[in-house]
């Protein structure tokens, strides 16, 4: 019962974003070139989420794809649309400046 009820609402178990990196993963900031430039996540490969559609053949399918942004909206939608695309192992880091603390 617990298990469905989990399942009903979508609580899972915390993301070990630092196991996912151990693993290859990549980390996919989708705000603005400017917003990327005032700061983030080193390593991170920048791509708007308005470009994100027409850029899809860039992103390794191969890999964990963590997206990121400002505040977790912009990279939920990412999140979203990269399932939508055949994406298999999308998470959605939520704010960079909190996954950074995650990953540090």
């Amino acid at each position: 019962m617990i298990n469905t009820l989990k399942k009903l609402f979508g609580i899972q178990p915390p993301t070990d974003f630092r196991e996912l990196l151990a693993q290859g993963a990549v980390i996919l900031d989708v705000r603005s070139p400017d917003e990327f430039k005032g700061g983030h996540i080193k390593g991170s490969v920048n791509m708007p989420l308005q470009t994100l559609g027409n850029k899809l053949k860039q992103i390794p399918q191969n890999k964990p794809i963590i997206t990121c942004c400002a505040s977790g909206v912009r990279s939920g939608a990412a999140r979203a649309m990269l399932k939508q695309n055949g994406f298999t192992e999308v998470y959605n880091g939520g704010g960079w400046t909190s996954l950074k603390s995650k990953i540090s």
